[in-house]
């Protein structure tokens, strides 16, 4: 599934004009929508900035929208080396060996589902099912996405990079 993203911009004039209206393709589960590395910037030029990472920093920041198939469909497989020239590096960093896509980030990720039903497992089996519309901030836990409905489920993010307050 494609989504579509229109960025404005700024001509040399100062005038707000459209830079960019394309189709993204997903890559793996992922559609990379924005990103940034630094607090937050405006590109006048509505250019999108450069990234190593696909988890941002401190002060980074990305949005993506993520497509979880249904049960018993096959996780689109992309080519080697794609997700990382894509999206950045570091995905398999954060993903634990062995457990079934548990993962931890030092971002804060707001997330509304978009269409679907989607269950989110925490900690000590704790499973929380949203449905199209719901929305979960996920506040640099340890969690794991699942789908085990019929149809995929579309989930929008924004990952703020951020450090865990003591």
């Amino acid at each position: 599934m494609g989504v579509r993203r229109v960025v404005s911009g700024q001509d040399a004039s100062g005038k707000s004009i459209i830079v960019s209206d394309e189709v993204i393709d997903p890559v793996g589960l992922t559609v990379p929508i924005w990103r940034e590395d630094e607090t937050a910037s405006f590109p006048r030029d509505g250019s999108l900035p450069p990234v190593s990472r696909f988890f941002p920093g401190p002060g980074g920041s990305r949005f993506i929208i993520m497509t979880f198939p249904a049960a018993g469909q096959d996780i689109p497989h992309s080519k080697p080396g794609e997700i990382d020239a894509k999206v950045g590096t570091g995905i398999g960093d954060v993903m634990e060996p062995g457990s079934d896509g548990f993962h931890t980030t030092d971002t804060i990720d707001y997330e509304v589902v978009l269409s679907g039903e989607i269950s989110i497992e925490l900690d000590n089996g704790i499973v929380k099912h949203l449905k199209a519309g719901d929305c979960f901030i996920q506040n640099g836990t340890r969690h794991r996405w699942f789908n085990l409905g019929d149809v995929p489920a579309v989930v929008a993010v924004v990952l703020v990079g951020g450090h865990p307050r003591t």
